[in-house]
């Protein structure tokens, strides 16, 4: 394959991904409703159990911690969200078994879809970020605040694969209720809606060996300088593997159940 062939592939997988996101976009936002819950629920959060707590709200460094727990918690709605029910929704219409079939290969559809997702992940960490900005004394500083939004959405990464393996594996109706499962009991044991200091020590222990409080840690350690050990590293990559691992089989179980 010459320069020239190889140069033209790459141009047209770009220009099917970036037609992908586009069309999983404009779906998305056209029936408002859907991005609501991510956009409101943390920042509401935010505004009735940090803004009142002055100790907290009135503390840089608590504050911080607070807002970084909460954006957090919003990319990993997110995340579980668009991928587990996105996913499962898609599969559910006449449409998809005919976009799998296209000789474009799955590449540029998942691509674009890691691209919506990280775009709507972003775009929920706004309403936290200003009224965190507004209503508390957190100010880690611009570098910080750079960092910790590149933590955020490394620290989210396995809830991007629980997503992918939650939406080809299971129905709409199954995928709704099973990500609610899922991320407000990691959510809550992970310390992000308290911060751990204030666990028992036994869900201290057993809260170590989550991705919720690794991807936890990792963030307020770049918004404050402290907080992740090697072990929370260890802990993030090790389930990263595992849920891409769950992933990659419910993808090839779902292609061999419906297209052998």
């Amino acid at each position: 394959m010459t320069t020239a062939t190889h140069g033209t592939d790459l141009r047209r997988q770009l220009d099917l991904t970036l037609l992908h996101a586009r069309y999983q976009v404009l779906e998305t936002v056209r029936v408002p409703v859907a991005l609501i819950g991510n956009l409101v629920f943390p920042a509401l959060a935010l505004a009735f159990f940090v803004l009142p707590q002055r100790e907290v709200a009135g503390d840089p460094v608590a504050a911080t911690q607070a807002v970084s727990q909460l954006a957090l918690f919003a990319v990993l709605a997110t995340f579980i969200f668009t991928y587990g029910v996105g996913v499962a929704e898609d599969r559910a219409l006449p449409f998809d078994p005919y976009v799998r079939t296209l000789p474009a290969g799955p590449l540029p559809r998942l691509a674009g879809r890691l691209l919506t997702g990280g775009l709507f992940s972003l775009t929920s960490l706004v309403p936290v970020v200003l009224i965190g900005a507004i209503g508390t004394a957190a100010d880690p500083g611009a570098a910080r605040v750079a960092l910790g939004v590149v933590a955020v959405l490394v620290a989210g990464t396995p809830f991007l694969f629980a997503g992918l393996a939650i939406g080809y594996a299971f129905t709409i109706k199954a995928a709704l209720p099973l990500a609610q499962v899922l991320l407000f009991p990691l959510a809550f044991a992970g310390g992000l809606f308290l911060p751990p200091q204030m666990f028992p020590a036994w869900l201290d222990t057993a809260s170590g060996f989550l991705p919720t409080r690794a991807g936890r840690d990792l963030v307020v350690h770049a918004t404050t300088g402290s907080g992740a050990t090697v072990a929370d590293v260890v802990v993030l990559v090790t389930w990263t593997v595992l849920l891409a691992s769950l992933a990659v089989w419910a993808y090839r179980r779902d292609e061999g159940r419906r297209f052998r």
